[in-house]
């Protein structure tokens, strides 16, 4: 999607409250066509799509979800700029689109009182009206658009309901022209106005909606950003919200007219049966309790690991046959011995040994996916706010590390709703030792080779699946204790309030599941096909080259030939140097290597791994299986259970990851904090990794 199509192209803007349906919406009016990215100069994502309205070709903008346009930190205010058209090459939108919960009708209208006072044109989504009918709830649509003084179209996104009325209306707005609404607080809007006049030319591309946030959002980046330019402009403020307030904050007076205004409302156009128990109450009280719920998590949680080994080992058999083949037949047509060794051993092995875990992040993250669109979530992040406050935290926490499983990158941005900075830092410290999708290929191979392959309850439950979960685990283990340290030492202060909206149960839209899938997989794919295939021609070339003379002794390309060649290979040469100081946790310098090379991304290792090995065995045969057999120079095993246990703890627990490193520097504003995440982490991970050997092989021993 090119930027100069973005710009000729009308602009339309979809937000509302998280939990409203907003992204299945995107996702049924985009398709797949959009793309994640930031906004120019912030680090907030947006995602953005194209459609179709009447034959003419538009761009959707979905803005992360939001409660208000309250502006308390840099990130907030992008939603204000995007409306204002600020943004580089966004531009002013031409219709917004604001998605409300029709279940929730009070609580949504306060953000959508807000955007409809902008100048913009306003189209208002009524969302999961299927939900809300069948609890009970009519809405008179008519009488809601004649108060809001704006369109308001009944869907239900999940299921494609209302979507062709959508487009009509977008296609009317985009052909009208804006008319002047209703504004709550008219008292508000003129002292707004008033300072609006008196401001002199310095302050330039600031607009009513700029100074009203300002007044209300006292202390908050709309204030700051405002008397950036002019701190004249403090005593006009203070001024009007004296005059305005009387003494009292101006955010609870907004709430105050806001709500009255929406109560209005509700009362002409809402009508719920009083007589009709929700459904969600009587499943909460299961799902919420502190033992009942506890337990149902942990075996939700343990069907999610069960199933990834369970099911996707038909694929990863199919993919590593075809890799295996393919690197054959490379091996066979390419004259060149040198050529096809880059092709087979360094490209297809190294690559192969990682996209075979494929079938297993699709089938992880398409259970996350499924239980984010169902609304269980919200009620996990509900039961882990008593653990959270344990330590220090609140069950705000536990959004952004949830979302570490996938990333920690984007688990760590998504801190940014974590209003107090000691919380905030705590909770980056803590996401990066959540088990993202780049350590599960390195759990799977290994779990795979050295943990029996044995069943219980008649092959309902296996001990793979078991092992995987326990890391998992270990990995929230970590991170919930480190958290609690630091907010005993470092980062002491009281546990923070929580306040946490419960959405209603949802049947998940297929076609959005799908889709959010897609995306996984060609990030994944891509990262594959670049970063990862890099990483592995560089360790091809480094363990091929120099190609050193045979001795005499060694017959020419037996496999004794090819581990000399190896050895005396640059990458060799450098692991041996340093695999003294990783002896004691039973690697050697072939392990050693892979590590090192993947502290810039973990998910390397297995890509450093299957070029070493190619290289080094002749023998067909996949990575696992030459893992398995690989022996030491005097003839013992080098992948024995406590060290591979041991190595599994130190991915656990170690933070490699440039991109997570980077992206705390980012948003703590110093290095102070990841250089300590990264001594802390590796220390922990050493540590672990060489009592987990030690005590292994002194255990096996006796």
């Amino acid at each position: 999607m090119s930027d100069a199509a973005t710009q000729s192209a009308p602009v339309i803007i979809t937000l509302g409250n998280p939990n409203t349906g907003k992204s299945t919406l995107f996702n049924a009016l985009t398709g797949l066509h959009q793309l994640v990215g930031n906004f120019p100069g912030v680090t907030v994502e947006h995602l953005r799509g194209e459609t179709e309205i009447n034959g003419q070709k538009v761009v959707l903008v979905d803005l992360p979800g939001t409660y208000s346009l309250a502006a308390q930190s840099p990130d907030e205010m992008v939603a204000i700029d995007v409306l204002l058209g600020r943004i580089e090459n966004v531009g002013r939108p031409n219709v917004v689109i604001v998605v409300v919960d029709a279940n929730n009708l009070r609580r949504n209208l306060f953000l959508a009182s807000q955007i409809l006072e902008l100048p913009l044109q306003v189209i208002i989504v009524l969302n999961m009206m299927d939900l809300a009918s069948s609890q009970g709830t009519r809405i008179d649509v008519d009488e809601l658009a004649e108060a809001l003084q704006a369109p308001v179209v009944p869907t239900c996104a999940a299921r494609g309901e209302g979507l062709d009325r959508l487009r009509e209306t977008i296609a009317l707005a985009l052909s009208s022209d804006y008319t002047e609404r209703h504004v709550i607080d008219r008292k508000l809007r003129a002292a707004a106005e008033k300072i609006a006049l008196g401001i002199g030319p310095s302050v330039e591309n600031f607009e009513t909606i700029d100074i009203e946030r300002a007044l209300i959002d006292q202390g908050g980046y709309a204030e700051q950003r405002l008397l950036n330019f002019d701190r004249s402009l403090k005593t006009d403020l203070e001024s009007a919200r004296q005059e305005l307030g009387a003494g009292r904050p101006l955010a609870a007076l907004e709430a105050r007219s806001r709500y009255g205004w929406i109560n209005e409302v509700i009362n002409r156009v809402e009508q719920r049966s009083e007589t009709e128990k929700r459904g969600t109450d009587r499943i909460d009280k299961y799902l919420n309790h502190p033992v009942l719920g506890s337990l149902i998590f942990v075996l939700t949680m343990g069907l999610v690991f069960q199933s990834v080994f369970a099911w996707a080992s038909p694929l990863m058999e199919f993919i590593d046959s075809q890799s295996s083949y393919l690197g054959g037949l490379i091996s066979h047509l390419v004259p060149s011995p040198l050529l096809a060794s880059f092709l087979s051993d360094g490209v297809v092995a190294g690559v192969g040994s990682v996209v075979i875990f494929l079938p297993q992040i699709l089938i992880l993250f398409a259970f996350i996916i499924l239980l984010e669109d169902t609304g269980y979530m919200s009620r996990a992040a509900f039961l882990m706010d008593r653990l959270m406050r344990w330590c220090g935290l609140s069950g705000q926490s536990f959004i952004p590390m949830l979302s570490s499983f996938a990333c920690a990158v984007p688990g760590i941005m998504g801190t940014r709703v974590i209003p107090d900075r000691r919380d905030r830092i705590a909770t980056i410290m803590a996401a990066p030792f959540m088990t993202c999708s780049a350590r599960l290929p390195v759990y799977a191979l290994l779990i795979a080779a050295f943990i029996p392959p044995k069943t219980y309850l008649g092959g309902i439950i296996n001990l793979h699946g078991l092992v995987l979960l326990g890391f998992y685990f270990l990995g929230m283990v970590g991170g919930v204790l480190t958290a609690y340290l630091l907010n005993k030492t470092f980062l002491r202060g009281p546990t923070p309030t929580f306040l946490l909206e419960m959405p209603p149960y949802r049947v998940p839209n297929i076609r959005s599941m799908a889709i959010k899938l897609y995306g996984r997989a060609k990030i994944f794919l891509i990262r594959a096909g670049t970063v990862i295939l890099s990483v592995a021609i560089v360790i091809w070339f480094l363990a091929t080259f120099p190609q050193s003379q045979v001795p005499k002794d060694i017959e020419p390309g037996t496999p004794v030939a090819a581990q000399f060649a190896l050895e005396n290979s640059y990458l060799g040469t450098a692991s041996k140097s340093v695999s003294p100081f990783f002896a004691p946790l039973g690697w050697d310098w072939k392990v050693t290597a892979a590590v090192i090379a993947s502290f810039p991304a973990r998910e390397v290792v297995i890509a450093v791994l299957g070029t070493i090995y190619a290289i080094d065995d002749s023998d067909d045969g996949s990575l696992l299986e030459r893992i398995k057999e690989s022996r030491r120079p005097d003839g013992t095993l080098v992948f024995t259970l406590p060290m591979a246990l041991g190595l599994m703890i130190f991915y656990a627990l170690c933070l490699q990851c440039v991109a997570t490193i980077a992206v705390m520097r980012r948003e703590t504003n110093t290095w102070r904090w990841p250089i300590f995440a990264w001594v802390y982490m590796s220390t922990l991970g050493y540590c672990g990794a060489f009592l987990c050997f030690q005590v292994g092989t002194s255990l096996l021993s006796t």
